[in-house]
């Protein structure tokens, strides 16, 4: 019998501190029903913003046809409409974070900041079906049989990458950029590992860290492998940097905001430690493709859902490891993985 279709969340805006507003945004992906945008006043931290005010918007939603109507529902709940926005910022290009910003762009006129390194987005979306042959290509690579790269092409196959349009940022966000707002002055903390593009703003005298995918209530990891040299050594460099921070208070890309951010940036720490000590041992046993590692460090087999997840973040440790001088890779068809 056929699973019933998971009913689509609605969304929603709320005050979470003066001055701040969380916007949760509906997805369709299973197990990430929704995804926050936050909402930073000028109106100097009041409960509302003062008409004639704009406000700074963090995060946009996925785009597809009735994203931007539920963007406009959630302000709507605080209050707000979208001509308030007079800039947007987003931590990441992922579709999730970035995908309406042309539309929103479109319809303000505001600017948009972000990272320089979003082509791991950007170029995917200008030709997806070079993307698809490339992850394809990947996916051989790995060991991962003929049947299923044939179903994996068929499914991919003409679907959207969920974003309005492809547009690029008018500043770029790096270390030392400041973005002043009502609630003060947030600075841009470059955080890769989790995307190339990835960036954290943090609120000095408030301590807050708006966190985006690098940070979350939930420990969930997921790196895009093949643009930089080692993004799982880069995200635990930029674990290092968060903490430095000493955030007391978390506004994350997905969930609620929590205040145990030490605590968060260590669970992540012995995450990624336990995986890449699977993935050792998985090599010292033999010489394994990246699809044979890849139990070790989750500690069960690929699914429907988790495959192409689960096999790029197994990529990412094995490069690590590479990285490190722990392993080596041995050319082929497919590609094979040894301890060094």
């Amino acid at each position: 019998m056929a699973s019933p279709k998971r009913k689509r969340e609605l969304p929603r805006g709320e005050r979470t501190l003066p001055g701040v507003w969380r916007l949760r945004l509906p997805l369709p992906w299973p197990g990430v029903p929704h995804g926050n945008a936050w909402v930073i006043g000028d109106g100097g931290g009041s409960w509302s913003i003062p008409k004639g005010e704009g406000f700074v918007l963090i995060d946009t939603g996925i785009h597809d046809e009735r994203s931007f109507d539920e963007l406009a529902a959630a302000l709507a709940m605080v209050g707000l409409d979208i001509g308030g926005c007079r800039l947007l910022v987003c931590t990441h290009a992922h579709s999730d974070h970035y995908g309406q910003a042309a539309s929103i762009v479109e319809a303000t006129g505001c600017e948009l900041w972000m990272h320089p390194n979003h082509e791991h987005m950007t170029r995917a979306a200008e030709d997806p079906d070079a993307w698809l042959e490339a992850q394809l290509e990947m996916a051989q690579q790995s060991g991962v049989p003929e049947a299923a790269l044939t179903a994996y092409r068929e499914a991919r196959r003409g679907q959207d990458f969920g974003l309005s349009g492809i547009i690029e940022p008018d500043r770029n966000l790096v270390d030392g950029v400041e973005i002043e707002t009502g609630l003060g002055t947030w600075q841009v903390v470059e955080t890769p590992g989790h995307a190339p593009s990835h960036v954290c703003l943090f609120q000095p005298e408030r301590r807050l860290l708006i966190s985006g995918d690098h940070l979350l209530g939930r420990i969930s990891l997921f790196y895009n492998y093949g643009y930089t040299p080692d993004p799982a050594g880069e995200f635990l460099s930029s674990l290092d940097a968060v903490d430095e921070l000493n955030a007391r208070l978390c506004l994350p890309g997905h969930g609620r905001t929590f205040t145990d951010v030490r605590a968060h940036v260590e669970a992540n720490r012995e995450l990624v430690g336990e995986r890449v000590a699977g993935a050792l041992v998985a090599i010292q046993e033999g010489e394994p493709t990246a699809l044979e590692v890849q139990p070790s460090v989750h500690g069960r087999p690929l699914d429907e859902l988790t495959g192409n997840w689960w096999l790029t973040e197994t990529l990412c440790y094995l490069t690590h490891l590479e990285q490190t001088g722990r392993a080596r890779r041995i050319p082929g068809d497919p590609e094979r993985w040894t301890a060094a």
